[in-house]
């Protein structure tokens, strides 16, 4: 799917840069399952320095985990490349690629790639998420509403975003983040505080569009410690098949099997293929085991909760949680659409899903945020040849999630009457590609391998100190050990002698 529609002409150079790792399914809009085309496709250098953005240079596939640098403090009111016009009632006409003439094939081209778009990543997540909420304190009644909730706040936001910018703008839930809950476990003040962490995370977005110096202090962290931090909280999930296997293995082990093949020959839909095999072996065992469902909870609804203040959950779960948001599917979203023609409405994205986050918390919503893999699927010349249509795929996910919110409650009814660990596998399973490449990212460099080491054991260790869970101190223990050996590294740099010229040519 790499975009062959006429791009957007180059702005110059300007100081902020992303850097991108290759990533086939990080960001997942509502997990942003699967893997899309794999030609290369590279974006441009650009960016948007009045409100702390940039897009990615050299992205190796539409996956990129895209990373944020400094920004100029000079720049901050030039209006930025990356921003359409966010005054009017339709946006900037520069914004959107140009058509590149070819035949109107209709709407169901854009339709059907969004229904697919749609089915694929909520099927391929929902796993994790229903594990995340469980972990930190969620009942079964509350993390069906916390599924129904983002369900519903993202399809409004793409509802809203597309139809006003004519742009395929696709939001998701932030599996990453709610891998970091599954990893994190309950916190000081149980579900209720962990409520209110999840609208801090929401404020924090909004204020990331709207205030660069705080876009700056995400863009301090290193890559390599950010990725460590997410590898570590994803090692538990990614050894549930391994651990399912003793449990359930009549039924965990026809599950790897597919999802091993598909992920030969299709791995779009390996995940998808594993999640309808664990329902069809856990449809068996609950009638062999004459199991009784209950028929009234599979019912939408919403169940709210009143948001408790706790400084642990805070800094355990709303700081982690904002920094994997931004660094794996917000800026890696801002990427793909750049990677496609497409600049997107940064402020206007923040504040849609920062105040989308806000409004869901209550309900069990950890957080919505920009789509990185449903973005390649909705924006790349196969949604629809003209560029200016391809709105109409990320409308068609919205309007799908819509409907699917209403399977939340039947299928947290399903998941617990189902064979221990088959929930677990299907989400371990939808995060290997993840843990993978965040490793890379994180072990890649030799330079900065022992913070990065440091960091995902850390995190990984799952212990917890003051109430606060270890992704936290996976932060810390990465920055310090950093800052010892960058100290170190800058002690043992040679030196030339004083009055010494360096050699020129």
């Amino acid at each position: 799917m790499a975009s062959t529609e006429p791009q957007t002409s180059d702005p110059a150079p300007r100081s902020g840069r992303f850097t991108t790792q290759s990533d086939p399914s990080v960001g997942p809009g509502s997990g942003d399952p699967g893997t899309a085309d794999p030609d290369r496709t590279r974006t441009r250098d650009t960016s948007a320095s009045r409100d702390g953005v940039v897009a990615a240079r050299d992205a190796d596939s539409p996956h990129g985990v895209a990373t944020l640098s400094g920004v100029d403090e000079r720049e901050r009111e030039t209006e930025s490349p990356m921003l359409v016009d966010e005054g009017g009632s339709g946006g900037s006409e520069e914004a959107l690629p140009q058509d590149g003439g070819t035949a109107d094939p209709g709407i169901w081209q854009p339709v059907s790639a969004g229904i697919v778009a749609a089915l694929v990543g909520f099927t391929s997540t929902f796993a994790v998420v229903l594990a995340g909420l469980t972990k930190v304190g969620a009942t079964p009644a509350q993390a069906a509403s916390g599924l129904l909730a983002i369900c519903l706040t993202q399809a409004v936001g793409m509802l809203v975003l597309s139809r006003r910018y004519r742009m395929p703008i696709a939001l998701a839930w932030s599996t990453p983040g709610a891998a970091l809950l599954a990893g994190t476990g309950a916190v000081s003040g149980g579900w209720p505080a962990a409520v209110g962490a999840f609208a801090v995370v929401g404020v924090l977005i909004v204020l990331t569009g709207f205030w660069q110096r705080l876009g700056r202090l995400i863009a301090a962290i290193p890559a390599e410690i950010a990725q460590a931090m997410l590898a570590g909280v994803l090692m538990p999930l990614c050894l549930a098949p391994m651990h399912a296997l003793t449990a359930s293995p009549a039924i965990v082990v026809p599950v790897i099997v597919v999802w091993l093949l598909l992920q030969r020959f299709a791995p779009r839909w390996a995940v998808l293929a594993a999640f309808a095999v664990a329902a069809i072996g856990a449809g068996i065992d609950i009638a062999v085991e004459h199991r009784r469902l209950d028929l009234a909870a599979m019912a939408p609804r919403l169940e709210l909760t009143v948001p408790h203040w706790s400084w642990p959950a805070v800094i355990g779960i709303a700081i982690p949680l904002y920094i994997v948001t931004m660094a794996a599917q917000n800026i890696p979203g801002v990427a793909i659409m750049e990677s496609f023609g497409f600049r997107v409405p940064w402020r206007s994205a923040m504040a849609v899903t920062g105040i989308g986050t806000v409004i869901g918390a209550p309900a069990g919503a950890h957080a919505i945020n920009l789509a990185a893999i449903s973005a390649a699927l909705s924006a790349a010349p196969s949604a629809h040849p003209n560029p200016r249509r391809r709105w109409i795929a990320v409308f068609t996910v919205g309007c799908a999630y819509l409907v699917l919110a209403l399977l939340s409650g039947a299928l947290v009814v399903l998941v617990a009457a189902a064979p221990k660990g088959v929930l677990e596998t299907v989400a371990g399973l939808a995060l290997i590609a993840t843990l993978a490449t965040a490793l890379t990212a994180a072990l890649g460099s030799a330079e900065h391998r022992i913070e990065g080491a440091v960091t995902f054991l850390v995190a990984a260790s799952g212990f917890a100190v003051f109430g606060i869970g270890a992704a936290f101190w996976a932060l810390v223990a990465g920055l310090l050990v950093r800052g010892v050996l960058s100290a170190r590294r800058t002690g043992d740099s040679p030196r030339r002698p004083t009055g010494e010229r360096p050699a020129v040519g």
